[in-house]
């Protein structure tokens, strides 16, 4: 979800004010998701990286998701989405990650569209819990190979990504999701994150289904 922070300098606002903007794009967003029979949703909130950002800044991301993790979440109940959070959480703000404990809680029986916030994620470090645990789990190296390797992943029930959009003209992956983009298709457009609508996002889709997806076949 990128280009908060260029959306809210182009406006002369603080960069904190392109988050809370950024925000409110997930409602309608998954809405139009659910209505076009999207059945998973993988959103990329805050990445192992991002600690680098000045202070403030992450500050008032952690505390942009305590606010309106009381708002959005029974909004996204209501709607019948599951939430669920990947990354290494157990290193975020214990009442970060007693918030995102309620929202899995409280929406683990809805089944429309499952909404996974990538939060403290890393491809790498993915990969690389992972190969912990299954050395934890004292399997053997003839006993690992993909459909091992994938369960041992975050979100092992999760599908395989099929299409990644990449807002604010950004043309690199950002350690997203490497195991499960092996073969998904992309979608870039130079829209910022707070201007991207429900419109786009079906634009999206139907750019996604005119492609002919052969994975190495011919």
């Amino acid at each position: 979800m990128d280009g908060n922070g260029r959306w809210a300098q182009r406006r002369w606002l603080p960069r904190a004010a392109g988050h809370r903007a950024g925000v409110e794009v997930l409602t309608p967003l998954l809405d139009a998701a659910g209505r076009a029979g999207v059945s998973a949703v993988t959103l990329y909130a805050f990445s192992t990286e991002n600690w680098t950002r000045p202070e403030d800044e992450v500050s008032t991301l952690m505390g942009l998701f305590l606010e309106k993790a009381k708002s959005k979440v029974p909004e996204l109940n209501e709607r019948g989405a599951r939430l669920r959070f990947v990354g290494r959480t157990e290193r975020l703000p214990e009442s970060v990650r007693a918030a995102a404990r309620e929202a899995e809680e409280l929406t683990a029986a809805n089944d429309r569209i499952d909404v996974y916030v990538a939060l403290n994620y890393g491809g790498r470090s993915e990969m690389v819990d992972a190969a912990r645990r299954m050395i934890s789990a004292g399997l053997a190296p003839e006993e690992v190979d993909e459909g091992t390797f994938a369960r041992y992943l975050y979100a092992p029930e999760a599908p395989e990504v099929d299409l990644v959009i990449r807002t604010s003209g950004e043309l690199r992956v950002s350690n997203f999701l490497l195991w499960q983009i092996a073969y998904a298709e992309f979608y870039l457009t130079e829209t910022l994150w707070p201007d991207f609508t429900p419109e786009e996002f079906l634009g999206a889709l139907e750019s996604y289904a005119s492609r002919s997806r052969r994975r190495g076949g011919v």
